[in-house]
């Protein structure tokens, strides 16, 4: 079973993430923070194999979160999913520790299979993001 946090500022969308995992046997959502802040607080309580962070938040971002949870938890996972693909998102996010990154655009096939890849110890990219990563290597 991968229990997974998710974190996201907007209810809605968390609400739709926790519909599209609870459905799947091997998924369980142990927690939801609407910001940065919770979000470290939550994962440093129950523990989560992965965590699902938005960028773009009030208060402390999902890059500051994602660093904060990484510097106390080092073995956690943190998998981007945000509508922003932009290289200012991108990058800060891999610096800080972010396994992987999608985008909201990604079907929810997509996204599933990139929650079980992150938590698997792989590195899932929505295919336009890793394009501009290679791009950019070469």
């Amino acid at each position: 079973m991968i229990r997974v946090l998710m974190v996201d500022d907007q209810q809605l969308i968390r609400a739709g993430l926790r519909m599209l995992c609870d459905a799947q046997p091997d998924l369980e959502v142990v927690g939801e923070a609407g910001d940065g802040r919770e979000a470290v607080t939550l994962a440093e309580r129950l523990v989560p194999d992965l965590i699902v962070m938005d960028l773009r938040m009030p208060g402390l971002d999902g890059i500051t979160a994602t660093g904060r949870i990484l510097a106390a938890r080092p073995a956690a996972r943190v998998l981007v999913l945000t509508t922003f693909g932009d290289d200012d998102h991108l990058y800060p996010a891999l610096t800080a520790g972010a396994c992987g990154f999608l985008l909201k655009d990604a079907s929810p096939e997509e996204l599933l299979d990139g929650i079980r890849r992150a938590a698997a110890g792989e590195s899932p990219f929505s295919p336009e993001v890793l394009r501009r990563l290679v791009h950019r290597a070469v």
